[in-house]
């Protein structure tokens, strides 16, 4: 049997996305990760693949995660396409009736929120096109806009050019530099109860009549000419009257006088005041409740901006490692505690582990980015991690395992040091070792785990210096638990370099 997923489901999904931000049922987290990709693929940053879907490539990205920053109810906000006024431009109205059978006059569109009805002006004003000088003879199409809408009247207005604009909202300048992008414009958090808005949302009445078009003439003829004021329209609301003028007993147009209240359909009735027949009007019914009461029904915001920053200047979380590389950013839904099943919440969170490291050149070895550490666990085991950064300060140096380091490489090659994946420990079995080699950019470095060292932070030369991570006698887990919570955001892109004296933007818009 036919059937259809409406826009309306599209819009409530982005309206629930945005509400399960704010509640502490749920926790989000826009993450980094992938600081090896051109090993991976050696064109990764010429020719980007495309992500995975699939709970296999979820764990993989898991595994090379570096970090994640909580995402606030400050950090989202419904947003819409971006369409800036512009002189020149035919702008397309609000009719309640595009479809597969009405195809919108300009961009040929089946849905209202694909049509180009809205506009930001150049003072970051929205509007929406009540009417656009539609006759029948620019076969609805309407006419160039010409006259720039400034307004905030809470009732539209009728420009010189013909154009109606009804006001819906100014976006606020914090808005404007956290969420506007190249494509999008935000829409207002919280309409129904933002003060900032109420003026516009109150003014709205449910059913009210803002437009009357004329769809055809051809064999209009009445015996009237002039205008012909208090014209009712009828149907299930009740109060609305038009008044229409006739040329040479045709109607030329019509001004809707008194927009009444409770519409869900009508019909310009003619017949009841003057003698004739022959033309066809559409009576343009508002959006349930009125212009203005519901914008995000009323403009389609079925798409969510996600804001995250990213900088170095928490210096008691220090979560994001500067140095290496990132290919991949994303979003997890609910991720746990590492050790734990309890929600994680904090603001950010590692997602690489630590080694704390002891020896002579702890304070002298610059390491190799993405180079092998190792250490003997036992006979015939090691451990081998991926190198992410180190301090040679607080002696922390921080590493990722993946699957890469246990399995076949693309040639058909084993892994050097076989098929099981082994942990770093404080605690080697017999025949192994505390001692690791670290790839340096001149070569290895013999050093080991220092593992009478306990502890979140260190004081060198009076100065406290945090890790962001908790280590036990000399070793970190990460923060984050691998595989928990839901993968439900991921995005490839060329490599990006962290350095200490800059902040990554990231801004991610979810299409519902």
């Amino acid at each position: 049997m036919p059937a259809v997923i409406t826009d309306q489901i599209r819009v409530l999904n982005a309206t629930n996305f945005v509400s399960g931000i704010s509640t502490t049922d749920n926790s989000y987290y826009v993450f980094i990760g992938l600081p090896n990709a051109t090993s991976v693929a050696s064109d990764w940053n010429t020719n980007t693949p495309s992500p995975i879907d699939n709970f296999d490539e979820h764990d993989n990205i898991y595994d090379t995660l570096i970090s994640a920053k909580k995402i606030t109810s400050s950090d989202v906000l419904r947003v819409i396409k971006k369409i800036s006024w512009t002189s020149g431009t035919i702008y397309e109205m609000y009719r309640p009736d595009y479809s597969i059978n009405k195809l919108s006059p300009q961009t040929s569109s089946t849905s209202l929120y694909n049509t180009n009805y809205y506009a930001m002006n150049s003072d970051f004003r929205v509007y929406e096109c009540i009417y656009n000088g539609a006759l029948p003879s620019n076969s609805g199409a309407g006419v160039i806009s010409l006259e720039e809408p400034t307004h905030t009247d809470l009732q539209p207005r009728l420009e010189s050019d013909g154009y109606i604009w009804k006001y819906l909202y100014t976006i606020k300048p914090s808005d404007i530099i956290k969420f506007d992008s190249a494509e999008y414009i935000p829409v207002p958090a919280d309409w129904a109860t933002n003060s900032a808005v109420a003026d516009v949302r109150n003014s709205a009445v449910d059913g009210k009549i803002e437009t009357v078009v004329i769809e055809d003439v051809t064999n209009a003829s009445y015996q009237f000419n002039g205008t012909k004021n208090a014209v009712p329209i009828r149907g299930d609301g009740s109060d609305g009257l038009a008044s229409v003028t006739f040329i040479n007993g045709k109607p030329s147009a019509v001004q809707v006088t008194n927009g009444g209240s409770g519409y869900s359909f009508a019909t310009l009735d003619l017949d009841d005041v003057v003698t004739g027949s022959g033309a066809s009007f559409s009576v343009i019914v508002p959006p349930p409740g009125g212009h203005g009461a519901d914008i995000y029904r009323e403009l389609g915001a079925n798409k969510v901006l996600v804001y995250s920053r990213i900088e170095n200047s928490d210096v008691t979380n220090p979560d994001f490692p500067t140095g290496n590389q990132f290919a991949r950013i994303g979003i997890i839904e609910n991720p746990q505690q590492f050790g734990s099943t309890n929600l994680l919440t904090a603001s950010s969170a590692s997602g690489v582990y630590g080694l704390r490291l002891a020896g002579a050149a702890t304070t002298s070895m610059t390491v190799q980015v993405d180079g092998d550490v190792t250490q003997t666990v036992g006979v015939g085991s090691t451990a081998i991690g991926k190198i992410i950064g180190y301090d040679p300060v607080t002696k922390s140096l921080q590493y990722w395992q993946d699957r890469s380091v246990a399995i076949n490489d693309s040639s058909g090659n084993k892994p050097t040091y076989g098929y099981k994946l082994n942990r770093f420990t404080a605690t080697p079995a017999t025949g192994g070792t505390t001692n690791l080699i670290v790839k340096t950019t001149g070569g290895t470095e013999t050093l080991s785990i220092d593992t009478g060292f306990t502890g979140v932070s260190t004081t060198v030369n009076s100065r406290t210096y945090y890790f962001g991570q908790t280590y036990n006698s000399g070793l970190a887990n990460p923060e984050i638990k691998k595989y928990s919570g839901n993968m439900i955001y991921i995005d490839q892109r060329p490599e990006v370099t962290r350095a200490t004296n800059q902040r990554e933007d990231i801004k991610i818009i979810l299409e519902f």
